[in-house]
């Protein structure tokens, strides 16, 4: 079988997720040559550990960039620590603004505060760079390569994490509205209102998006080991939990050979998680990659696994 349905004009945004060292990379980076062939595509990375340069055989940084040599497809690798300096950057008034009114600190103890790391903050604005590209319409596809499985369940989760965050500076925004009205008798709506119904609607983008099933999908990678197995069940369980529902599983690096004693007992084994992968994960429409002789690196190589993946 093969990965289907990813041409639906619908769907605009496709997650690739699974254990470290699966082929997630490689099959986003296929992937978006795919979908170049028929639809302006980006490609995006929001893995620390930036690997889609290598995949692509090509420098790719912060900034969007063209592919040279395919037509429609572009490639960005969001940092989250450049998302999050500039939240502060843009935002700084406005947290200022409610931390000033809202508790006793002074000046020096609200600057120590605002230099603290906001527990996840990073990561949620390095989701909101993609729901603000894909809100801005440049691009038809949007397909990303995501971290492995711990820190791509976080990003994908943390909407939670940040709607707990307004709702704290929320509490604090309302006792200081019930002071200014008990002694003035009128509330003047200010920027620290404004930041916070901002930021909710953030939480309302990212979660709506990503529980759209015909505007978001993930794909699932995993290869036939015990390890990766296990994860990925994890993944798929937690992911339906949050109402992301995943409907596709990559199985990489699948041995075909059997003409030498290695190759067969090799064979055997993955044949045994094969089956473990059919039974655990039924209701997902699995695609089967067979080992690849070489490391998937460039244009060429990925064309090549292009063929399996989308058969």
């Amino acid at each position: 079988m093969a990965l289907t349905g990813l041409k639906e004009n619908a769907l605009k945004l496709i997650l690739f997720g699974g254990k470290g060292g699966v082929g997630k990379t490689t099959c986003a980076s296929s992937t978006g040559l795919y979908l170049a062939k028929d639809f302006k595509t980006l490609l995006i990375s929001t893995d620390p550990a930036h690997s889609l340069s290598d995949s692509l055989g090509e420098v790719v940084g912060s900034e969007i960039k063209e592919i040279k040599g395919i037509k429609n497809l572009s490639a960005l690798e969001i940092s989250a620590e450049k998302a999050l300096s500039k939240f502060k950057i843009k935002y700084k008034a406005e947290i200022r603004k409610i931390l000033g009114t809202s508790t006793y600190l002074d000046e020096e103890d609200i600057d120590s505060i605002f230099d603290l790391p906001i527990p996840g903050i990073d990561e949620v604005m390095g989701f909101k760079t993609i729901v603000d590209l894909i809100e801005e319409g440049k691009f038809d596809k949007y397909i990303v390569d995501t971290a492995p499985t711990g820190h791509a369940l976080r990003l994908l989760t943390l909407p939670e994490l940040l709607d707990d965050w307004i709702k704290v500076m929320a509490k604090m925004r309302w006792k200081y509205r019930y002071m200014v009205e008990t002694f003035s008798g009128k509330y003047n709506p200010d920027e620290g209102d404004d930041f916070l119904v901002e930021m909710k609607k953030t939480v309302n983008r990212i979660e709506g998006l990503l529980r759209d099933d015909k505007a978001s999908e993930f794909i699932a990678v995993t290869i036939p080991e015990d390890m990766a197995i296990l994860e990925t069940e994890r993944l798929v369980k937690n992911l339906n939990k949050y109402g992301l529902k995943v409907k596709q599983l990559v199985v990489n690096n699948v041995l075909e050979l059997r003409d030498c004693e290695f190759c067969r007992e090799r064979s055997n084994a993955q044949e045994e998680y094969i089956k473990q992968i059919r039974r655990k994960f039924s209701q997902l429409k699995t695609t089967i990659i067979p080992l690849q002789p070489r490391e998937v690196k460039g244009t060429r190589a990925l064309n090549n696994f292009k063929e399996f993946l989308f058969q």
